[in-house]
């Protein structure tokens, strides 16, 4: 096997195993236990399956580590068609990896608010499960702001695939639409978060970008062209 065919199939594998940490624990963990607009039932959830919600928060952590490797992983395969292109997406991931770290926090306070730790005494149930509760609102606030590097960072990511020559170009192309697309949702988000359900359903062509080139580089890897000698 090719040394570059290589490095696109082991990326691609530890990409795909962000599709196992990232979705539990940022839609079926919340999923299951927020209930939306009730701080005491939530608090009631997250305290009955407690350990669910703190699995949540180890998958949370880990899909962090594992972007990290993934984007070393691209450049590896990728430095060599421009390694400026390249250094600006690993930095770009290292800031969204570190912002997922940060707003990891907000989950493990409100974990802290909810069991009600002796320090918290001052405060009787119900401000409690507020505190909370605002607390799982604050996460959730920051997941939408990281979109924007979850989207920055597949712009040089797209160019360099398109460059490659050894990738097919229109996986480019949507890896690009797709970093538009994460832009779209986050400034929706902040901006008028009453309409981010209709510009997510828009865009969901556009979100399966990363999946298309996972799968590519898992199941095709590289394609690099054969270096004939010239005849004597």
């Amino acid at each position: 096997m090719h040394p570059t065919d290589k490095a696109a199939r082991v990326a691609g594998a530890v990409y795909l195993s962000m599709a196992v940490t990232a979705p539990f624990s940022l839609i079926y963990v919340p999923r299951t236990l927020i209930m939306r607009g009730d701080a005491t039932a939530t608090a009631n959830s997250i305290l009955t399956h407690e350990t669910l919600f703190r699995l949540g928060i180890v998958a949370e952590l880990i899909t962090s580590v594992i972007f990290v490797f993934v984007v070393m992983a691209l450049y590896r395969l990728l430095s060599g068609v421009n390694k400026t292109h390249a250094s600006l997406m690993v930095a770009l991931v290292l800031v969204s990896a570190a912002v997922g770290f940060m707003n990891v926090l907000s989950n493990i306070a409100a974990l802290t608010l909810f069991r009600g730790a002796d320090f918290l005494s001052v405060f009787n149930k119900g401000q409690l499960d507020a505190l909370g509760m605002l607390f799982l609102h604050v996460h959730a606030q920051g997941l939408v702001i990281n979109e924007i590097f979850s989207g920055f960072w597949l712009f040089p990511f797209g160019v360099l695939v398109m460059r490659s020559r050894f990738l097919p170009r229109i996986l480019g192309v949507w890896l690009i639409v797709n970093c538009f697309a994460y832009l779209a949702l986050s400034f929706t988000g902040v901006l008028l978060p009453q309409y981010y359900g209709a510009v997510f359903n828009i865009t969901l062509p556009a979100l399966l970008g990363e999946i298309a080139i996972t799968l590519w580089l898992l199941i095709k890897g590289a394609k690099v062209q054969p270096v004939f000698a010239p005849a004597s």
